[in-house]
């Protein structure tokens, strides 16, 4: 193969690769002695399977033996023993009929490198590299080099050849963020639920307050390092334009000195009811401060990218995740706020203090329905309807209030889904998210009517749509189809099954 053109290939989608990263994909060399060369350091190996299987017909092929021929299957990682950090996973086939009793004998009751085992059974081979490129992230290999979803690793795969014969077949894995010659910061956000603003009347002298629920999937996954020059990638014009305004604002207001270079790995649309922009912003704040060693509190860097001045369920979510209730701004002439506006046009207001918080019950799961329709208001119009619809009745406020105080909150806290669902079906008749919801247009709806209808215990649109969430204690799999027929009634749409995340944003340093 030629592995210049691979390597090309491989930057072309994840990024530049250092000088190690490049060696370790394409050398035909004993890739444990490479690492203990790397690190400094002995490495060992640890055995995770080990048995005889029928060759399938890929690794016949591979091996240039006959389909269901036993094969020795191996799965090792090779890691430092004093950290314990595994550097290479690596899975490997052998022919049983072309090992001597004693190089299978080291194979399968030792944790001992292959290379070393050739070395000490004095057998003359060659590495093939077969070739090189880039995959996602398992659960399994997520887990064992702790990586965020979505994270790619770079794999290779190569044969050993002993007198003109394949005589081992071997995967190897490792994350791309590995073996860099560079410090990088890699931010996996949750996205947000959110049900309800609380009180948009303002009587009390408070105003906003709100309930959201934090979300696994969909999520968002960027990358950065520092860099001579303000950069983005991954992304398309508008989600990069909206990075580098943000970037620029951070960078200016922490005084670092300096540039980043940001990849988007992995994102959910803009505007659609999930909360993208304050994770997305917020990801941005974080990896930055990280970057040049500032330690900012979530609500400090909310201020300083303007999130949270509304509501604080998305600040809270990067911060913490769970089930989360905020308690508001102050409203009046010499209130934090004094008028009616969302979060993108009260900027300078800090974010909401959190005044509840529970775990979502982990076997409740979560739908979600996207129809093709019109993104959720934002901006101008955004700002207008607050303007025009506030204030909301005061006894609606107060029907709501009592929704969540003596319903909705026990019903989390007694994982009473009957109670918690009847409450959130309620809320959507009440203040503000009856205003968001007659604004929609007839399918959103008729949507959460059918999901209610297909058996999910509540279902509402989140902020202003069109996302549309069912909550139920079943894998859901009736409630989607519903979703889908009713939206290929209209212009069609995306569903996704997924759960509540009680815990926040996941930062790691590479």
């Amino acid at each position: 193969m030629d592995i210049a053109h691979s390597i090309h290939e491989i930057e072309t989608q994840v990024g530049r690769l250092s000088p190690m990263q490049k060696f370790l994909l394409g050398t035909d060399g004993s890739v444990t002695q490479i690492l203990e060369a790397i690190t400094g350091k002995p490495v060992v190996i640890e055995t995770r399977v080990q048995k005889i299987i029928a060759a399938d017909p890929a690794a016949a092929e591979l091996l240039g033996i006959r389909k269901g021929d036993p094969v020795n299957y191996r799965v090792v990682e090779i890691k430092t023993p004093a950290s314990g950090e595994v550097l290479i996973y690596a899975i490997s086939h052998t022919p049983i009929a072309r090992l001597s009793p004693e190089f299978k004998d080291d194979l399968m009751k030792a944790d001992i490198p292959i290379g070393r085992i050739i070395q000490n059974h004095r057998i003359e081979a060659r590495r093939e590299i077969l070739n090189a490129g880039v995959s996602p992230a398992s659960d399994e290999t997520g887990r064992i080099f702790s990586l965020c979803s979505h994270e790619p690793l770079l794999t290779r795969q190569y044969r050993i050849i002993h007198d003109g014969k394949p005589l081992i077949f071997i995967e190897e894995q490792f994350p791309y963020n590995r073996f860099l010659d560079e410090r990088r910061v890699i931010i996996q956000t949750p996205s947000r639920l959110h049900l309800t603003l609380i009180d948009m009347h303002g009587g009390s002298g408070r105003v906003d307050g709100g309930v959201g629920i934090t979300l696994d999937e969909p999520g968002i996954l960027i990358e950065m390092r520092q860099s001579p020059v303000l950069e983005v990638q991954g992304c398309d014009s508008i989600v990069r334009e909206r990075i580098m305004v943000t970037a620029g604002q951070v960078l200016k207001g922490l005084h670092a000195g300096g540039n980043v270079s940001i990849t988007v790995r992995n994102q959910y649309p803009s505007h659609i009811g999930l909360g993208s922009g304050s994770q997305l912003m917020l990801a941005v704040a974080r990896g930055i401060a990280e970057l040049y060693g500032r330690t900012l509190a979530v609500k400090d860097l909310a201020l300083l990218v303007g999130r949270g001045g509304t509501s604080g369920i998305g600040t809270a979510a990067f911060e913490q995740g769970g089930f989360i209730v905020d308690g508001g701004h102050t409203f009046g002439l010499s209130g934090e706020k004094s008028e009616f506006r969302p979060s993108a046009a009260s900027r300078g207001v800090r974010p909401p203090p959190v005044i509840v918080r529970h775990d979502f019950p982990e076997d409740w799961r979560i739908l979600l329905a996207v129809p093709n329709l019109p993104a959720g208001a934002s901006g101008l119009k955004e700002t207008d309807i607050f303007r025009t619809h506030c204030p909301v009745p005061v006894e609606e406020v107060r029907m709501l209030c009592h929704e969540i105080l003596m319903r909705m909150l026990p019903g989390i806290v007694e994982k009473d889904l009957g109670l918690f669902g009847s409450s959130v079906n309620a809320i959507q008749e009440l203040g503000f998210k009856k205003v968001e919801l007659n604004l929609q247009p007839k399918q959103i709806p008729e949507l959460i009517e059918r999901l209610r209808s297909a058996g999910a215990a509540c279902a509402g649109m989140s902020s202003f749509g069109p996302a549309v969430y069912a909550i139920g204690d079943t894998d859901m799999r009736v409630v989607e189809k519903a979703a889908r027929s009713c939206m290929d009634e209209y212009t069609g749409g995306t569903t996704l099954i997924t759960s509540a995340r009680n815990r926040g944003a996941q930062v790691r340093i590479a």
